[in-house]
């Protein structure tokens, strides 16, 4: 990976920028600005095969490394979301089932789920668009197009 900081590229199929924050090795931050901030870089490997990705390149990007600063319990469900491959839905159940030591019945967990979704840090690379009865990380308009794209 490249050295840290801020890198965006405008991507025609979200009509909107990708800005990824990076620190180290890891991705650390995702967002979807209306366009690339000046001072950002445009080259990174990452953008280029969220390029491929947007023109129908079946990609799980799930050997990306993301740096997650959230609480444990929001962890356990963002990692467990990063199991869902690509062009597959969830719901909010099917990933607690899949976090270890959890009731996928019980209300708080689910409450915990969709809190931990809501607040992503890095969308696509922790696909909560293949959460389908869950919020996301990302806004509705993005997660719409992501969703086309997998389908």
């Amino acid at each position: 990976m490249t050295a840290a900081g801020i890198y965006a590229r405008d991507s025609a199929y979200l009509d909107r920028a990708v800005q990824l924050g990076v620190a180290g090795d890891r991705v650390i931050s995702v967002s979807f600005p209306g366009t690339a901030p000046a001072d950002a870089d445009s080259e990174h490997e990452l953008l280029d095969r969220l390029d491929d990705y947007f023109a129908g390149a079946e990609d799980d990007l799930d050997d990306v490394e993301v740096g997650l600063t959230v609480p444990t319990k929001h962890r356990r469900v963002l990692e467990a979301v990063r199991n869902v491959p690509y062009g597959e839905r969830v719901t909010v159940k099917r990933v607690l089932s899949m976090v270890p030591d959890v009731d996928p019945e019980d209300s708080d967990a689910r409450e915990t789920a969709r809190e931990a979704l809501a607040e992503n840090p890095v969308p696509l690379f922790v696909p909560d668009h293949r959460v389908r009865d869950g919020p996301s990380g990302a806004p509705p308009e993005v997660v719409d197009r992501l969703r086309d794209l997998e389908a």
